[in-house]
């Protein structure tokens, strides 16, 4: 009988040495290829650590998708409730609701890693695996869930059709105003706003720190990491402030939703990089984002 200890060591001997058990290819995703899921302890570590690494990881919601589709339907309609009378007709749901289309994206990079360390049993290779998928991976979506073009990679919240509504439009085309901050955390409903943060990279960050109100206090107050009384996450994947960019984004991101019909597969490349004394590991997923509620988040665009 196959125990998860037998399988999961048999996984990370792959990883270190070319044989590949017969253990090993009855969980491999794809046999030919030697293409493995991580085992499930492993994978419990590498989504704390990808959560570490990426904003969306952290507030967006994630669903997994079934394994033998290309595309799943999803739809997300806002309802409000009704008092009814005892006999009185139930509200009819809506049969015109929008449809949104999520595809499947492969995200796929190659990690290289000194034979030496490979082979030494003593090296903790699953540590350096996670940890380094998790910061190459982190990276790459959390700029695609941001900037994203929805053709070879998911549809990003800055998307021009597909993205969080403009809430507000600046009056300059690279100053952002007090006033204009304000604004825009009203402009996003109160139902969104109880779980909203904002986004911004380090240099918006910075320029809002600078600014004050007409009394001279700062509108960023103190050390916290908080505007107005919501949270502040950094992402250098956000614009500056520029013509016609979008630099500040404020909503709940748990409408952002992450289509994963493949989490992270490992495949050992031990021949590939073996003149340089390497071994290489392919690291791919599969996964889809988008914002289905465009009024969940809002931005700030500057003007053109």
């Amino acid at each position: 009988m196959l125990t998860y200890e037998k399988l999961t060591g048999a996984f990370w001997d792959s990883m270190r040495k070319s044989a590949v058990s017969s253990e090993l290819l009855d969980m491999t995703n794809d046999p030919s290829r030697h293409v493995c899921a991580l085992p499930r302890d492993t994978a419990t570590a590498y989504t704390a650590a990808l959560a570490k690494e990426n904003l969306f990881r952290r507030y967006a919601t994630t669903i997994k998708a079934p394994a033998n589709s290309d595309r799943i339907i999803t739809t997300d309609t806002p309802v409000d409730a009704e008092w009814v009378a005892e006999n009185g007709a139930i509200p009819e749901a809506d049969l015109n609701a929008t449809y949104l289309g999520l595809e499947m994206h492969k995200l796929a990079c190659i990690s290289m890693l000194d034979s030496y360390f490979a082979y030494d049993t003593g090296f903790d290779i699953e540590g350096y695996l996670t940890g380094n998928f998790a910061r190459i991976f982190g990276k790459a979506e959390e700029d695609a869930f941001i900037n994203g073009n929805g053709s070879d990679a998911p549809r990003g919240i800055l998307h021009s059709t597909d993205g969080a509504d403009v809430g507000v439009a600046a009056a300059s085309a690279t100053v952002i105003a007090f006033d204009e901050v304000s604004k825009l955390f009203f402009s996003l409903k109160p139902e969104y706003r109880m779980n909203a943060i904002w986004t911004m990279n380090d240099e918006t960050a910075l320029a809002l720190r600078e600014l004050k109100d007409s009394a001279g206090n700062y509108l960023w107050r103190g050390t916290a990491d908080t505007l107005l009384g919501r949270p502040v996450v950094i992402s250098n994947h956000m614009p500056s402030a520029a013509s016609g960019s979008k630099p500040i984004a404020f909503g709940d991101f748990s409408y952002y939703w992450i289509a994963e019909q493949e989490s992270l597969t490992v495949r050992a490349l031990h021949e590939k990089y073996s003149f340089a004394n390497k071994t290489g590991y392919l690291g791919m997923e599969r996964l889809d984002g988008r914002l289905i509620r465009s009024e969940a988040i809002k931005v700030l665009q500057m003007a053109e």
